[in-house]
């Protein structure tokens, strides 16, 4: 079987961070959606139904037997037992007719990757659909990363460590409930304060926890990341890999290579990949009234409700902010927006901007790519010509939205 990761059309409502990847690419825990299933499933090949610029990227592969998974969907025990019983021709559906998995021939699998290019829903009426009334978790918002961080993490450390032992925790540390603490091989924590009483802490291969360091879980950090000496770190958060973190952090997820290396205050926030926080940036996640926080949303083009009474930043790939930025509750940021300058920004900042308070500009696509090429460089990378045509897609497509000012 060819196994498929399918975004649906809500993918939409998930933007800025779908711009640049399929939703299956999305961390929440410690890992991926796809890696995930990938665990799960015990299978090593993912193919990917998405947005039509980005399948040179994430190919898109069909054969005669194919196990289709909604990309928005966190496997559990339940489900994943469902979505193996599935036979061909068949489709799950949960009790609001949302399909979390199918198994189909090629052609049903290309007419579900046409109907999401033409930004239609599909019609599963052409399959024999059986029930699924268990919970799943559907991420469908971006704030949900964070908020369901704390369900994901633990599910996501037992699916890592089980039947495995921690490396030893250096004596140097002070460390609350080390039974619920591991090191993988390679990661370095020397003289840090850590507390697993409640939750858990993971720390991947040649990762490091610096000196003077307080961390409370749940705790992830990624492989070959940083926390710089004396940050202050609160659960539930997760540190991709390929990234470096300092201050104060409560509550956030970031994707993967990016950095937030000084000092200053993120919480309850949600960062891609390929950003950077200048020293002293500082987001706000209460509202001063304590009222609900709204978020912009891509899809309706207005500010939609929360839920939520602590919510931060949403920060799309690539985008920067300099030294002592101030971000105020609720603010989204597109694709590679480069901030700067005293004051609060505007709480949208849309994609390919240059500015601040004193209002933005075009980020011209060439200096853009510029950038995006010498930050990839750094870790050996080449933001070839796939990339750039993503980035292209991005900023013609958003072009409406941006008026220099």
């Amino acid at each position: 079987m060819h196994i498929i990761l399918f975004d649906t059309i809500e993918r939409q409502h998930l933007l800025p961070f779908a711009f640049t990847r399929p939703v299956a690419e999305m961390r929440i825990g410690i890992l991926t959606i796809r890696e995930k299933w990938q665990k799960a499933l015990q299978a090593s090949d993912f193919a990917y139904i998405s947005e039509a610029y980005l399948q040179t990227k994430y190919r898109f592969v069909a054969g005669a037997d194919n196990l289709l998974i909604n990309g928005h969907a966190c496997p559990n025990a339940s489900l994943l037992a469902a979505v193996k019983a599935l036979s061909l021709g068949e489709a799950l559906l949960n009790a609001e007719g949302v399909c979390l998995a199918a198994r189909c021939d090629a052609a049903s699998a290309e007419a579900i990757q046409q109907a999401l290019h033409n930004k239609q829903a599909f019609d599963w009426s052409t399959f024999s659909s059986k029930s699924y009334d268990a919970e799943v978790a559907l991420l469908s918002r971006p704030w949900q990363i964070f908020k369901w961080n704390e369900l994901e993490l633990p599910i996501d450390y037992e699916l890592l460590t089980a039947g495995r032992k921690s490396a030893p925790i250096s004596k140097t540390n002070q460390v609350i409930a080390a039974e619920n603490i591991f090191l993988e091989e390679g990661a370095i924590v020397e003289f840090a304060t850590l507390n697993a009483s409640n939750a858990k802490i993971y720390i991947a291969r040649d990762a490091e926890v610096m000196e003077g360091s307080m961390i409370r879980g749940s705790f992830a950090l990624g492989e070959h990341s940083q926390v710089k000496m004396g940050a202050k770190i609160y659960g539930a958060t997760t540190i991709g890999p390929h990234s470096k973190v300092g201050g104060e952090i409560n509550n956030c997820v970031i994707f993967g290579y990016s950095n937030k290396a000084h000092d200053g205050f993120m919480g309850n926030s949600v960062i891609g990949e390929w950003c950077n926080w200048g020293a002293d940036t500082n987001n706000s996640n209460l509202k001063n009234n304590y009222e609900e926080v709204k978020l912009w949303s891509y899809a309706t083009q207005r500010f939609e409700k929360t839920g939520l009474q602590f919510c931060g930043l949403m920060m799309g790939d690539h985008s920067k902010c300099g030294i002592n930025t101030m971000f105020n509750t609720g603010t989204v940021v597109g694709v590679s927006a480069n901030i700067f300058g005293a004051g609060f920004p505007r709480n949208i900042i849309n994609d390919f901007s240059w500015g601040g308070a004193g209002g933005t500009m075009t980020y011209q696509l060439n200096k853009a790519i510029q950038t995006a090429s010498l930050v990839y460089a750094r870790r050996g990378l080449d933001f070839d010509a796939t990339e750039q045509a993503i980035f292209e897609h991005i900023f013609n497509s958003t072009a409406d939205s941006r008026k220099d000012a």
